[in-house]
């Protein structure tokens, strides 16, 4: 896949490029520092999800790619490359991994050769496609991934940015076109621990940004997950998700609740 550089706009303040601030990254702006900044003083909680999340990543996959023996990966909303993105984990448990990144992030697509790289016997490919577009994933997805046979859906923080009753419908679309044994690997922020942090932070940031995301509650969640059986432990906040124990610094009370469910 050939990559074009699209223009970005420094000037605005991106959610891609402020979670790869969170997380220690450089590849942002001044504006994200600024806002990252902002919305951290507002809620000091979301640099903890920010590495709760990619922790939950990396034990999802891991276990997908190896208990499991799921062997296609169509994560949509990848978001910056990091450390510990998809293909890396799955490649180095089952290096015939294939996997897709879909993301319409015009920052994410001028990194998204850091995407492509993968082992011999697997393959990676990049989509530029829109969540709101789940017709356009798949229809992209299917010259990388054989949809007659299992693959792991990852949906990591990204529902929240459609915030109307669309949501659903289109999660239940990407689905349907899943065989059975499919997993669907799901998360997304809540305000069920801090509250007032958590909605303070997403009224700064849908002031700061065009692209709008809302909280839901745990049983909102759980209704992605239908049609599907939850895993245990069920839907939880992603740092208790087949963790072990916590470290000195380790949060468990994070506001994102995920889990991974499969589909009979």
């Amino acid at each position: 896949m050939s990559v074009d550089r699209p223009l970005i706009n420094s000037k605005v303040p991106h959610s891609a490029r402020i979670w790869n601030y969170w997380l220690g990254g450089k590849d942002c702006y001044e504006i994200d520092r600024q806002v990252g900044d902002q919305m951290r003083e507002l809620n000091p909680e979301i640099v903890d999800i920010a590495r709760a999340q990619r922790g939950f990543l990396k034990r999802a996959v891991t276990y997908l790619a190896g208990e499991a023996g799921i062997r296609q990966f169509l994560d949509v909303g990848t978001g910056l490359p990091t450390f510990d993105n998809t293909h890396e984990v799955a490649q180095g448990i089952a290096p015939e991994a294939r996997i897709v990144y879909v993301d319409h992030d015009p920052v994410v697509l001028t990194h998204a050769h850091a995407l492509l790289t993968s082992t011999p016997e697997g393959a990676t490919d990049y989509i530029d496609a829109d969540l709101r577009a789940p017709e356009s994933i798949l229809r992209g997805a299917e010259g990388t991934l054989d949809f007659s046979r299992p693959v792991a859906l990852m949906l990591l923080g990204v529902v929240a940015h459609i915030p109307d009753d669309t949501a659903r419908p289109i999660v239940e679309q990407l689905k349907e076109a899943l065989p059975a044994g499919s997993h669907l690997v799901f998360c997304d922020s809540t305000e069920v621990f801090h509250a007032d942090e958590m909605r303070a932070m997403v009224e700064r940031w849908n002031e700061a940004s065009d692209n709008p995301r809302v909280n839901r509650t745990p049983e909102q969640l759980a209704r992605f997950f239908e049609g599907f059986d939850l895993l245990e432990p069920g839907l939880v906040p992603v740092a208790e998700w087949r963790s072990g124990p916590a470290g000195p610094d380790e949060r468990r009370d994070v506001d994102s609740f995920g889990g991974v469910a499969v589909k009979r």
